[in-house]
């Protein structure tokens, strides 16, 4: 019975990323607003939920590994796998203000996550843990990022875009479009962690490695069907604004909110992951400031990256 569920949740996922990329295409160009803003925002958000469900729901149970586990294997999916595979379908262009201030805003972000998480080392006593206190921070840094794009909104009113081919709907359609769409993608997300976390936990798997793994992957499927999505569209924009927006929501938001709900203890195993997404985040950084563009080949690179690194953590646990 998991398994049948797992392919009715992976059917949602799909679909309803196609119909959510449609609906915020349009909803773009209905309100003039460029796609990248859709993609940081509505998309990257949306795609998000499930990990802001399963992260939120398992600090609340006190299940630690799978919360934070979650956020640093679907930001590393994202970053290795979602882009890899995107840029080997179609080759992603990447704006300029995304190369001088959204990719920035992911280092500091992580490297803020980092900070925050080694209380021993800084303070040489207690525990590492992800505090209320921090979490509350973390939140700030959202509310931060979230003024960053109404200021970005504003700027881009003035300006003219090239929104593409992609076809504009009404706006009633268009919001049927994303709405429908983004159910799909919430409940096909939520199908597929349970039942793949229940296969999972049965073969004896850790919760470190169940959150790095099964419901890491099984919650960053909604940013991977909605980027390869937009790049067939030619909707690039989406595609990169979605997962750079989703890493900076997964942490800003999703572990701020877990935190500050409950204190959120550090597994010494996940230092390793968090400063090899610091390093993922540079590489892909670096990919994108040459020619402003991710080609096949470097997204051959990434995608064989996190074959390697789904090894490595494996072995690891």
């Amino acid at each position: 019975m998991e398994y049948i569920l797992l392919v009715i949740g992976f059917a949602l996922l799909i679909k309803g990323a196609d119909f959510f990329v449609d609906g915020a295409s349009s909803i773009a160009k209905i309100l003039k607003v460029p796609p990248l803003l859709i993609g940081l925002t509505i998309v990257a958000f949306g795609t998000s939920a499930p990990e802001a469900a399963v992260s939120i729901n398992a600090a609340m149970k006190g299940s630690n590994e799978i919360a934070l586990g979650n956020i640093l294997g679907s930001n590393i999916f994202n970053l290795l796998l979602a882009i890899g595979i995107t840029a080997m379908i179609k080759e992603i262009k990447v704006q300029k203000t995304t190369i001088v201030k959204e990719f920035p805003l992911s280092l500091y972000a992580t490297l803020m996550l980092f900070l925050l998480s080694v209380d021993v080392y800084l303070g040489g006593q207690g525990e590492n843990i992800i505090s209320r206190s921090d979490g509350l921070l973390l939140l700030l840094g959202f509310c931060v990022f979230l003024f960053y794009l109404v200021e970005m909104a504003f700027l881009s009113k003035e300006e003219k875009d090239d929104f593409g081919e992609h076809q504009k709907y009404s706006i009633s359609k268009s919001i049927i479009f994303s709405i429908g769409g983004i159910i799909g993608i919430v409940f096909g997300g939520d199908i597929v962690v349970k039942s793949a976390s229940t296969i999972a936990i049965a073969l004896g798997m850790s919760q470190t490695l169940v959150g790095l793994t099964i419901v890491a992957i099984g919650t960053s499927l909604p940013e991977l069907v909605t980027s390869i999505s937009a790049a067939k569209k030619g909707e690039g924009d989406i595609a990169m604004g979605n997962i750079i927006g989703s890493g900076l929501f997964n942490i800003l938001f999703v572990l701020g909110a877990s935190a500050a709900i409950h204190p959120v203890a550090i597994s010494p195993k996940l230092y390793t992951d968090i400063i090899l997404l610091f390093i993922i985040t540079s590489v892909v950084y670096f990919f994108s400031t040459t020619g402003r563009t991710i080609d096949k080949k470097e997204g051959i690179f990434l995608t064989i990256s996190y074959v390697f690194y789904m090894i490595f953590i494996i072995i690891r646990n």
